[in-house]
C-alpha cells in the first residue's frame, strides 16, 4: 500500500498554484459526505494544509461545518442554505467555509464538539463553528435555520453579524479572548490527566459501577433515562451483566434482559431486513432516526450474543443472525471490508428525499406486497399487520408505521385461530414477500467508505458470534474484513494504519491513485492517518478472531497494532493514551477519549487489548500501560462510572484478573467449541496453540518470540485434545474436556 495517494500529491501541488478558496474544491475529494456538497455554491474546502494557510494569509475567519453522509440534519442544512446562492456569497466573500466528514477526521470533531457541548450543553451534527485563522473556536451551534425560528438565531444573518464584528477591532478582540478561553477550556477537558500516580480503582468499582447504571435504568420501557431520545448502550449493559455472574444479583439481569428485548421488538430494529438503526427519538422505542451505522451493527451483537448466553433467549441468537445477514448483504465490499453507513433518507413516492421512506409501511402497501408474494395468501397481510402494528393511523408521520412487535405469536394463534407453528411460517412467508417488496423502493445512499476502527468493531462481533452461535461462517466473515485492512489500510514496513479506504470510479480524478485495484474493478482511494480507535479496535478484532479461530496471523496482527499504540499513542510522563499519534498531525488540542459515546471509549478499548495481548508477551510492557491509565483515569472512572463503562470494565478485570483458556490442539473438537459457545466467562481469554511443541515453535516464529510465553509454555497437547485452565496463578490439571476446564475455574 502506498503511504501517500498520488492523487492527493498532485492536488496539492494544483492547489498551490493559484487561491484554493476561489471555488469548491470537493469534487477532489472520495468522501461521499463530501462529494454531497461539491455542487454547493459554497467554495467549500477540505481541511488541509491549503485551506489553513489560506484563512492565515487572507486573514478571514473559518467556517467549519462537520458532518457525515447518513446525517438526516445536515441534509436539511445544505438544503436550506449551502444551496443557497445569497448564503454562499456572504461564506464565500468573508469566510474560509471547510466542510469535514466527521467520519473521516473524529480528531476535528472531538475538539470542536467538546467546544459546543462546553459553552451550549449540547451537540450533534451538523456542528457548526467559526474559527480564529488559527484554528481556535470563538462561536458554535449545531443545525441553524437559514432564516429565524423557535428562538434560533437565522444561519444568514448570523453569518453578516459574524462578518461585521470580525472588522471591528474591539468586537475582534473580544472573539479572540473567547477563542483562547474556550480553547483552553477544551485542551483542559481533553488533555487534562486528573490524577497521575494515584492508586487504581478498587475491588468494589464494579458493583459500584453495576449499581449506578441501575438506578439509571428505564424499568418501564428498557433502556436508560426516562424519557427519549433513548441510544444503545452496549458497555453499560456489559457492566451489569458482568456484575450479575458476579454477585447473583437477578436485578442487573433484569435491567440488560428488558433493554435487550426492548431494542430487539422495538423500532431500533429492522424486523424486515435486520440490523439496527442509530437510535429513537422516543422513551418507548417506537420511532429511529433510520441511518444504520457500522459501528452500532457492530457493537450491539456482541450485547445480545453476552444476553443469550447468560438467558438463553433464542430471540437474541436470532437478531444477531439476522444482522449478520445485513452486513453480508448490504454493507460488504468485494474484498471483505464492510462500508461505514446507509442513509436514513430515501426517495418517497413523490422523489423527494425522505426520512425513513424505505421503511415504513401502511396497510396497502404490505397488503400489496402478500398479493405479489406466490407462497402467501390475503389473509397474511392481517397477520403481518397485527404482529407489527401497521395500522390504517400509523406511528409515524402520513399514517405511515414504523415496524414493532406488537402483539406475540401466542396471542396472534388465539386471534386467529391458528396452531402457533401455522403462525410462524406464515409471518416468515409474509416478512419475506415484505423484504421482496422493499427491494423494490429506491434505496437509502450507502456511504462506502470503509474505516479501520469500525471494521474492527464488527470483527469483533462476527468472531465472538462464530464462537458463540458455531456459525462458521461468520468467522469467514470477520477474516475477509481483517484480511482487507491489512492489505489495504496496514503499511507492515513502515507499520502505520490507514484511517480508511473508499471505492471510487475508474474515470474518477481519484482512481489515478497507486492505493490499488479492490475485486470489483474499482480503484481504492487509502487516505488517512489512523487514530487510536482505529489500532485499538482493529487490534481487538484482530484478536477476537484468533480467540474464535485459532488464526495465529490475526494474533500476531494484533500484537503489531498493539504494539503502535504503545509507540504512538501512550505518553509515558502523561500517564495516559492519546486519540492522536505523536507523529501526527498538531491540532490546537491533542485529545483523548476517555468516555463512552456513541462508540466505545478507545482509551478503554486500547486498555482492554493490551491486557488481552499481556497474556502473549514475555515482558509487562503492555500491563505497565494499563496500570498507568487507570492510576490516572481512577478517580474519573470511581467518580462517574456510567460514562465510563469500558474502563470500568477494564479496571475490574485488571484487578480481577482474567479466566485463561488454553486449547492445545490442531483442530477444536465438538466438545470444546460447544462448551466454549455456552458458557458466559467475563474476562475470558482463549489462546488456542499448536498439539505439539515443535508445532508451536513455528508459531512463536510468526510472533517473532524466543519462548513461549507463560499462557501457553509446558502445555502441550496429552493424549489427544487437552484444556487447561488458570485464574490469578492457580491452574487446573490438563483435561481431557473443556467444560472439566472451565468447572475448575467455577470452583
Amino acid at each position: 500500500m502506498a503511504a501517500t495517494n498520488a492523487f492527493t500529491r498532485r492536488r496539492h501541488e494544483g492547489a498551490s498554484m493559484s487561491d484554493p478558496t476561489d471555488r469548491n474544491r470537493l469534487d477532489e475529494e472520495a468522501s461521499p459526505y463530501l462529494r454531497q456538497h461539491a455542487d454547493n455554491p459554497v467554495h467549500w474546502q477540505p481541511w488541509d494544509d491549503d485551506a489553513l494557510a489560506a484563512a492565515r494569509e487572507q486573514d478571514k475567519p473559518i467556517f467549519l461545518s462537520i458532518g457525515y453522509s447518513a446525517c438526516h440534519w445536515c441534509h436539511v442544512m445544505e438544503d436550506e442554505s449551502f444551496t443557497d446562492d445569497d448564503v454562499a456569497e456572504i461564506l464565500n466573500e468573508h469566510f474560509v467555509p471547510i466542510k469535514v466528514d466527521r467520519e473521516e477526521r473524529p480528531d476535528v470533531d472531538s475538539i470542536y464538539m467538546t467546544v459546543c457541548q462546553t459553552v451550549t450543553g449540547s451537540g450533534g451534527w451538523p456542528l457548526s463553528a467559526w474559527l480564529t485563522p488559527e484554528g481556535k473556536p470563538f462561536y458554535v451551534g449545531t443545525y441553524f435555520p437559514k432564516e429565524p425560528r423557535r428562538n434560533m438565531p437565522g444561519f444568514r444573518e448570523l453569518l453578516s453579524r459574524i462578518a461585521a464584528s470580525w472588522g471591528d477591532g474591539e468586537d475582534r478582540r473580544e472573539m479572540e479572548n473567547r477563542a483562547d478561553q474556550w480553547t483552553a477550556a477544551a485542551r483542559d477537558r481533553l488533555e487534562d490527566v486528573p490524577s497521575a500516580g494515584a492508586e487504581a480503582p478498587d475491588d468494589t468499582l464494579l458493583e459500584d459501577a453495576a449499581d449506578a447504571i441501575q438506578r439509571g435504568a428505564d424499568r418501564e420501557h428498557g433502556g436508560f433515562g426516562n424519557q427519549g431520545p433513548k441510544f444503545p448502550q452496549e458497555a453499560r449493559l456489559h457492566v451489569l451483566l458482568r456484575a450479575h455472574h458476579e454477585t447473583g444479583r437477578d436485578s442487573y439481569g433484569d435491567v440488560v434482559s428488558e433493554t435487550l428485548s426492548a431494542m430487539a421488538d422495538g423500532g431500533l430494529y429492522d424486523h424486515v431486513g435486520g440490523g439496527f438503526h442509530r437510535y429513537c427519538t422516543d422513551r418507548d422505542w417506537t420511532v429511529p432516526h433510520f441511518e444504520k451505522m457500522l459501528y452500532d451493527n457492530g457493537e450491539l451483537p456482541r450485547v445480545f450474543l453476552a444476553g443469550y448466553q447468560v438467558t438463553g433467549d433464542d430471540r437474541y441468537a436470532d437478531v444477531v443472525r439476522e444482522t449478520v445477514d445485513f452486513l453480508d448483504r448490504e454493507l460488504r465490499h468485494p474484498d471483505g471490508g464492510l462500508y461505514a453507513t446507509l442513509d436514513a433518507q430515501s426517495e418517497n413516492e413523490a422523489g423527494e428525499h425522505e426520512e425513513g421512506a424505505f421503511y415504513v409501511w401502511t396497510p396497502d402497501e404490505v397488503a400489496d406486497a402478500i398479493a405479489a408474494s406466490q407462497d402467501c395468501e390475503p389473509a397474511d397481510a392481517d397477520l403481518f399487520c397485527d404482529r407489527f402494528g401497521v395500522t390504517p393511523s400509523g406511528n409515524f408521520e402520513d399514517g405511515q408505521t414504523v415496524l414493532t412487535i406488537s402483539a406475540s405469536v401466542e396471542d396472534l394463534a388465539a386471534d386467529h385461530d391458528l396452531p402457533p407453528e401455522d403462525v410462524r411460517e406464515r409471518l416468515a412467508r409474509a416478512t419475506d414477500a415484505v423484504f421482496d417488496a422493499r427491494a423494490e423502493r429506491p434505496r437509502p445512499r450507502r456511504d462506502e467508505k470503509v474505516l479501520a476502527g469500525w471494521n474492527g468493531l464488527a470483527i469483533s462481533a462476527l468472531a465472538e458470534s462464530a464462537l458463540v452461535l458455531g456459525e462458521d461462517e461468520h468467522a469467514d466473515l470477520a477474516g475477509d474484513a481483517l484480511a482487507f485492512a491489512r492489505e489495504h489500510l496496514w503499511d507492515a514496513d513502515a507499520r502505520r494504519l490507514s484511517r480508511r479506504a473508499i471505492p471510487v470510479d475508474a474515470d474518477d480524478p481519484a482512481a489515478s491513485g497507486d492505493d490499488g485495484t479492490s475485486a470489483d474493478g474499482r480503484p481504492l482511494d487509502v487516505q488517512g492517518e489512523g487514530y487510536l480507535e482505529d489500532y485499538a479496535f482493529l487490534a481487538r478484532g484482530a484478536f477476537d478472531h484468533y480467540q474464535a479461530t485459532g488464526d495465529v496471523e490475526s494474533l500476531a496482527f494484533a500484537v503489531d497494532l498493539a504494539d503502535v499504540v504503545v509507540e504512538e499513542f501512550y505518553d509515558a510522563d502523561a500517564g495516559s493514551v492519546f486519540f492522536t499519534p505523536a507523529s501526527g498531525e498538531r491540532l490546537v488540542v491533542r485529545p483523548q477519549e476517555v468516555r463512552d459515546q456513541s462508540t466505545p471509549s478507545s482509551l478503554g478499548v486500547a486498555c482492554d487489548v493490551l491486557l488481552s495481548l499481556s497474556h502473549f508477551a514475555t515482558d509487562d510492557r503492555y500491563e505497565a500501560v494499563v496500570e498507568t491509565v487507570l492510576e490516572s483515569h481512577g478517580s474519573r472512572v470511581e467518580a462517574s462510572p456510567v460514562e465510563h463503562p469500558s474502563l470500568a470494565l477494564v479496571a475490574d478485570r485488571y484487578r480481577r484478573g482474567d479466566a485463561e483458556l488454553t486449547l492445545a490442539c490442531d483442530d477444536r473438537p465438538a466438545e470444546f467449541r460447544e462448551t466454549l459457545a455456552e458458557t458466559y466467562l467475563p474476562r475470558r481469554v482463549v489462546a488456542q496453540r499448536p498439539a505439539t511443541e515443535d508445532a508451536l515453535a513455528d508459531w512463536l516464529d510468526v510472533l517473532d518470540l524466543d519462548d513461549a510465553p507463560p499462557i501457553w509454555a509446558g502445555r502441550e497437547a496429552r493424549d489427544g485434545p487437552t484444556a487447561y485452565a488458570c485464574r490469578s496463578f492457580a491452574c487446573s490439571p490438563p483435561a481431557d474436556t473443556l467444560a472439566d476446564a472451565v468447572a475448575f475455574l467455577e470452583d
